[in-house]
């Protein structure tokens, strides 16, 4: 049993779990205020010094844009096992007021290696997000509704992610890329005070439950690091859903990093038009976080994988068309970009929440989220953004857009393989 989880795995829900449900909406969400932002700098950052911009090449922006997924993983591995000790509060404030600043600085900044350098520490504070969530959602909620309630979770970073774009676009627009992370992180920093001050960390609605939050919480102060380590990486599927998720990254960063200078450039419009097509995206993915989050609980017997494999599949699809689509029409362009999001961000709030938590060994479920996305976000670097630097400046968006349908193909194929497991507790 999870040693932070109270015994009660009734289907009603406790004294104050909405709130702590609507908290961790937001919260999780304005992480995003801190990190798509960058997608409306990518068009300054190259631009030539003569005409406002850094002149940096598209590789080296596709560095910069890898340094966040590397650190951010590395920081998932570590603070998916501090999150089983250290209050979920604390770790939540460190990463957002964090993220903001530097945020900041990374708008100051005029060299490409200082950029990277920030945009690597704004990983980490990123990374200090999802696993405090995870923790304190498998301490308020059972297995049989977690599907359904990280659907809901799952959509603040959608719709915070498309506010995000959209107020990063329209900022550069008016006072040049510099705006795209100044402006975004004052709304970052506000938010961190709004989850300081509501959410609980663990249900105490009764003095037994109180009681046994002392006793449980020194047991698990008591297992060792390397235990829980060991334990996480041992395990076989938490290694399958790290690869599918790190492919899926590839995509979705694809998508969230890139597609915007992809479609300035290719369709010939500013950033705020450009931006708020790209800003569907998050709002298909909405639908698709909540309803296969519900499908797997009320369908599949809360099994993930079926849900995940099929929507990768649709995904690459999709993707083997989207560049055509987008040199074609705006508006079958913005149709096909509510259809990936749904696609994209349904399997991916599985990947990185309910599977792990399920399938984790000894109530580790912050460590195995952790373990999963710091796979996950070593793809998203290298088969996302790296690659996608690399084969625009030697082949075009064409190329480096198929290979993102390649990655969703081959996640599709991971996933598949655990088509059948389920939580055991």
């Amino acid at each position: 049993m999870n040693p932070h989880r109270f015994p009660d795995d009734s289907t009603r829900p406790r004294t104050g779990e909405s709130t702590v449900i609507w908290t961790l909406w937001l919260t999780y969400g304005a992480f995003y205020f801190g990190r798509v932002n960058i997608s409306a700098t990518i068009p300054g950052l190259t631009a030539a010094v003569a005409d406002g911009g850094l002149g940096i090449g598209p590789e080296t922006v596709g560095w910069i844009l890898g340094s966040l997924k590397i650190t951010y993983a590395v920081g998932q591995l570590l603070n998916g096992q501090l999150s089983e000790r250290l209050p979920a509060r604390k770790m939540l404030a460190v990463g957002m007021l964090g993220s903001a600043a530097l945020c900041v600085a990374f708008g100051a900044g005029t060299a490409a290696y200082f950029l990277l350098f920030v945009w690597a520490m704004n990983g980490y504070c990123q990374s200090l997000g999802w696993t405090p969530c995870v923790r304190v959602m498998a301490n308020w909620i059972p297995v049989t509704r977690r599907g359904k309630v990280i659907g809901i979770v799952g959509t603040g970073y959608q719709v915070m992610a498309a506010l995000a774009v959209i107020l990063a676009g329209y900022s550069a627009e008016l006072w040049g890329w510099r705006g795209a992370m100044f402006v975004p992180a004052g709304v970052l920093a506000a938010c961190s005070i709004v989850m300081f001050l509501f959410l609980k960390e663990h249900p105490d609605d009764v003095a037994a439950a109180r009681t046994a939050a002392v006793a449980t919480a020194a047991n698990a102060s008591a297992t060792p690091f390397s235990e829980i380590f060991r334990v996480t990486v041992t395990n076989p599927a938490l290694w399958l859903l790290g690869v599918s998720l790190g492919l899926l990254n590839a995509c979705r960063y694809g998508y969230s990093d890139w597609g915007l200078a992809h479609l300035s450039e290719v369709q010939e419009t500013g950033l705020g038009a450009s931006a708020l097509q790209l800003a569907v995206l998050p709002a298909g993915a909405v639908a698709g976080v909540y309803l296969s989050g519900w499908a797997t609980d009320r369908f599949f017997d809360n099994r993930r994988a079926p849900v995940i494999c099929v929507l990768l599949v649709l995904l690459g699809v999709m993707t083997l068309f989207y560049d055509a689509m987008v040199r074609t029409s705006v508006t079958g362009t913005v149709v096909m970009l509510v259809l990936i999001g749904f696609c994209t961000f349904g399997p991916q709030v599985l990947l990185v929440g309910t599977a792990p938590a399920d399938l984790a060994r000894r109530g580790t479920s912050a460590a195995a989220a952790g373990f999963v996305n710091f796979m996950g976000y070593i793809g998203a670097a290298l088969a996302g953004d790296v690659m996608t630097g690399y084969l625009y400046v030697r082949y075009g968006w064409e190329v480096a857009i198929y290979a993102w349908a390649a990655c969703a193909f081959v996640a599709a194929i991971a996933a598949g393989l655990l088509w059948n497991r389920r939580s055991e507790r």
